[in-house]
């Protein structure tokens, strides 16, 4: 199968001229700016100005490209002069955040500028001004999932087209509660860059199935060829993934929003969504009625899981609090240990008519401790996350959580407890560890990368 790349319906390039305006004057003002995003040097506020003047006169250009945007574009403008009458104090971007409600309009293909004063998500940490210039992903089959049982209002799937730095490296999110504002509002919508997370799983899923030897699947390999399949299988994986946080038998904030929790317990609600999206991919699969095309993508979406976890998630990142490296290691661990995965003669095979069943198990215990936590202490429910995890994923010899509760300080506060878990708690096992030196290139190669310089 060729190679393809859907084609921006408004047609706006990284090549417009008022677009690398806009780039040039945000990148530039990025060097002004510090931590909270403010301008706080004297002497740097009539180049910020003229900054200021430049991102707002493109703005303004481009403006008549994006008329869905019309109110959200305006009220940037506002804002931007309005941080600079101001003073460049530490900006607020309420106003036309409140305007900019994407998920209003989820059409394939349309396109959306934005910019902000933000931080990126595996990216920056400094609110800075960036800007991306971004396409929808929403083929008719997700259209008729979400409008169907996965509603998920708040999901906006997209792909890059071009942005300023803070999107040159691993974020691969567009969150609106990044953005520099006075105070918090009600989030209407959330934004993930499927075309990164498809094209950085390609990469990463070639290297490691010749490292290991593994033999794909048909379906897997359909992956590797295809960037817009792969797109749309994880957009399939995201939908589902999203609206999970807020379902089930919850015994805590689904988002987990100013709680300090052991690390590993973010690891298990993080796969619990997975798991969730892989068996109802399951279901999808078998379900005759469905669209052909749902089917489809339901058994790649399965491919992705499984593979994104074990390879991708397991050993990207540092080994402190690396809750979505844990939860590969213990998806890895479990399907070894239920002697569906096999790491034999120095070839990694995988018995694909069993590991669903293994998969669901595995979901099915995350959702038992989550039903049982909710009528347990908030100790009691971190002890019994921490035994769910222990009892496949070896722990550190020098913890003292693996010693059990006769080790910890339960007579104190939870942040007593917190604190007794080791940043790499659950370290690599021998073969991450030996994996992880083979794709460490790799690994590091897909930062910034995308579905169009994936090609």
């Amino acid at each position: 199968m060729t190679e393809t790349l859907t084609t921006a319906v408004t047609g706006i390039s990284a090549q417009n001229q008022d677009w690398l305006r806009l780039k040039g004057a945000a990148t530039a003002l990025q060097e002004l700016q510090v931590q909270d995003g403010s301008v706080p040097e004297p002497a740097n506020r009539a180049a910020a100005a003229q900054h200021v003047d430049t991102i707002v006169a493109a703005i303004q250009a481009l403006a008549p490209a994006f008329p869905h945007d019309a109110r959200y574009l305006e009220a940037a403008c506002v804002d931007f002069a309005a941080w600079a009458d101001g003073g460049f104090a530490v900006p607020d971007f309420l106003s036309s955040l409140l305007a900019f409600q994407p998920q209003a309009q989820r059409e394939d293909g349309l396109q959306h500028l934005v910019v902000f004063p933000m931080y990126t998500q595996n990216g920056s940490s400094n609110r800075l001004v960036e800007a991306v210039l971004v396409e929808v992903i929403w083929p008719e089959f997700i259209a008729g999932l979400e409008a169907g049982e996965y509603s998920n209002q708040l999901f906006v799937p997209i792909r890059f087209v071009d942005f300023t730095p803070g999107y040159d490296t691993n974020s691969a999110v567009l969150f609106p509660e990044t953005v520099a504002v006075s105070q918090t509002p009600t989030f209407t919508w959330g934004a993930i860059f499927a075309d990164r997370e498809a094209a950085r799983f390609r990469r990463v899923l070639k290297a490691a199935a010749e490292t290991t030897s593994l033999e794909l699947p048909d379906g897997a390999a359909e992956l590797l060829a295809d960037q817009d399949i792969t797109e749309a299988t994880f957009v399939m994986w995201d939908l589902i993934h999203d609206r999970t946080h807020m379902r089930g038998d919850l015994p805590f904030d689904p988002f987990m929003i100013k709680q300090r929790m052991p690390y590993f317990l973010y690891s298990l609600e993080e796969l619990r969504c997975d798991l969730t999206a892989f068996r109802e991919s399951v279901r999808i699969e078998k379900d005759d009625d469905a669209d052909p095309e749902a089917r489809r993508h339901a058994k790649l979406v399965q491919y992705a899981i499984i593979f994104d976890r074990i390879f991708r998630f397991a050993i990207t990142g540092s080994r402190i609090r690396n809750y979505d490296g844990l939860g590969g290691q213990l998806l890895f661990a479990w399907l070894h240990q239920q002697h569906v995965l096999h790491w034999t003669d120095t070839r990694l095979t995988i018995d694909w008519d069993e590991v669903a069943d293994a998969v669901i198990a595995l979901g099915a215990s995350i959702d038992d401790l989550y039903w049982r936590s909710i009528d347990r202490p908030k100790t009691a429910h971190w002890l019994a996350a921490y035994q769910l995890v222990s009892a496949t994923v070896t722990p550190n010899p020098a913890s003292v959580w693996a010693k059990g509760p006769d080790a910890l300080p339960l007579a104190g506060t939870p942040r007593g407890l917190t604190d007794q878990v080791l940043d790499d708690e659950f370290p690599l096992s021998m073969f991450y560890e030996a994996l992880e030196k083979k794709m460490r290139p790799v690994i590091e190669s897909t930062a910034g990368l995308t579905g169009r310089s994936a090609l």
